[in-house]
């Protein structure tokens, strides 16, 4: 199930709703299955950056600042996510997903050129959408990397190959920030976080390099597959 995760991460995101279930279905409680899920995530994620650096996806000079605000968000999630009771997020995410999944169904041009903003602009929006996800990816996490790509390409409006490429760097980062949290407190049972990251790193390589030759083909199918399965997984973890 984490090779899938990552190979399906490596390509839209959102390879947590697979392996963060997969965790909680081996008898591992809610915190202890977000920690542990960030170190095999993390695992793969480094992956998948090399991955989309060596093909040129990765906008550079765009990545400072936003690498920075995931540092922040993250932190703020992953702490909170030790305090705080999540039910009241999940019920707001069963009002974002619907539009968010209706969004991605309508618009079949995920890679369709828009007008370009300044560089500034870029940077500051970058940022924003950096420092909220990495807020949810530290508190929670799955959905986090096609939520990434989905607002790097529609607010940022940057191309589908870098927004790709700055999402893996953000989320990168988001996993490492909220992995020391959770390893700070004794959340992550590290032997297995490690075997299941070997099996995240041949999925992430794998999926790297099917987005490399197909692009937004697997990209918007997947997308939407992400959200339909994690608009079930949190009503039936609400419901439970």
């Amino acid at each position: 199930m984490v090779f899938l995760a990552g190979f399906v991460d490596a390509i839209a995101g959102g390879g947590g709703l697979i392996s963060l279930p997969a965790y909680i279905f081996a008898g591992l409680p809610s915190i202890t299955a977000i920690a542990t899920n960030k170190m095999s995530s993390s695992m793969g994620a480094f992956v998948s950056v090399s991955r989309y650096a060596h093909d040129g996806f990765v906008p550079w000079k765009m990545a400072p600042l936003s690498v920075i605000c995931a540092l922040g968000g993250s932190s703020i999630g992953a702490n909170l996510a030790l305090l705080v009771d999540d039910r009241s997020f999940k019920i707001i995410m069963l009002v974002i997903l619907p539009v968010v999944g209706f969004y991605v169904f309508k618009n079949k041009q995920l890679d369709k050129e828009r007008e370009q903003y300044s560089t500034g602009k870029i940077l500051i929006v970058s940022g924003i959408v950096a420092f909220a996800l990495g807020v949810y990816d530290g508190f929670y996490g799955p959905g986090t990397g096609t939520f990434l790509i989905l607002l790097l390409t529609q607010v940022a409006h940057l191309g589908l190959n870098k927004a790709n490429g700055l999402a893996k760097v953000i989320n990168f980062t988001t996993n490492i920030t909220s992995l020391t949290v959770y390893l700070i407190n004794g959340k992550v049972i590290i032997l297995l976080g490690v075997l299941a990251g070997l099996f995240n790193i041949l999925g992430s390589y794998l999926g790297a390099r099917a987005f490399e030759k197909k692009g937004v083909k697997f990209t918007r199918p997947i997308m939407i597959g992400v959200i339909v399965i994690f608009f079930i997984k949190v009503i039936t973890e609400i419901a439970v």
